[in-house]
């Protein structure tokens, strides 16, 4: 097996800092004394299946230029190829990284650059039933109820005395969320990365006219091939919210960190 990693590190980590006083990205945030993204780069560099790992950063060249300067430097000791990826959608960024897979790989792993935390036994997991089957992902099963909710304008009420008093906008006014259907979990499972592909089949998947989809899996399942799934981990935490981080740190037995931002550590 001759495998190349692409990991999507173009998000503008919206959510993430959406909470923050100061907005920034959550693949520089520390861990350990080393930012998000190389610690995710480090899952899969001493690999010796692995044989080339491509990053795909920032669309705007700006922002580009950025991104390069915080992790070239560190990413290149690693040996790892960096590229520009796409202008608005996850897989517009895989797509561009495509570019830059070598013709003799013959799988293709997609992992997500927010997934530092991924346990070495689940990559060993998939990469092994990437042996076997062609399209492999790990997933675990969802353990909590699920609702389907709407948005909907709270109609004019009782406003909230709490909020007469204080003078501030009535928290219960405006738009609202309410359920529409609870919906039967038996079957579904939550899917993490990394996804493994045999090269020319994510190739053939990405040829196709529409490629929406909040996964690579999604574009193989669209030609109608079978998609393995193997058992996934709860380890497996992919960091959206700045709370995250500090459940990142606990797993993987990281302090707080002190002094610099971890980029910016020499």
């Amino acid at each position: 097996m001759n495998l190349a990693v692409i990991i999507p590190a173009a998000g503008s980590s919206t959510r993430f800092s959406q909470s923050l006083a100061v907005p920034r990205s959550k693949l520089d945030e520390d861990l350990g004394g080393r930012p998000v993204l190389q610690r995710t780069v480090e899952l899969f560099h001493q690999d010796d299946r692995v044989s080339t790992i491509i990053v795909a950063g920032p669309h705007e060249a700006q922002a580009f230029a950025e991104f390069k300067l915080r992790h070239a430097d560190r990413l290149g000791l690693l040996g790892v190829k960096i590229c520009q990826g796409g202008k608005t959608h996850r897989y517009e960024t895989v797509a561009a990284a495509l570019a830059h897979v070598p013709a003799e790989a013959t799988h293709i792993a997609v992992h997500d650059a927010a997934r530092p935390c991924t346990p070495a036994d689940l990559i060993e997991r998939v990469f092994k039933a990437a042996e076997r089957f062609d399209a492999v992902i790990p997933a675990v099963a969802v353990g909590d109820t699920l609702k389907r909710v709407e948005d909907f304008e709270a109609g004019a009420g009782a406003r909230d005395a709490v909020a007469d008093i204080l003078g501030v906008a009535d928290p219960n006014a405006g738009t609202q969320r309410r359920v529409t259907a609870t919906l039967d979990r038996a079957g579904l499972v939550a899917v993490q990365t990394p996804q493994v592909f045999k090269a020319d089949l994510l190739r053939r998947a990405y040829a196709q006219k529409d490629l929406s989809s909040t996964d690579d899996a999604g574009l193989v399942e669209r030609l109608g091939e079978t998609v393995v799934v193997v058992e996934g981990d709860a380890r497996n935490l992919k960091v959206t919210l700045p709370g995250d981080v500090t459940l990142a740190r606990m797993i993987l037995g990281f302090k707080d960190p002190e002094g610099r931002a971890a980029h910016k550590r020499f």
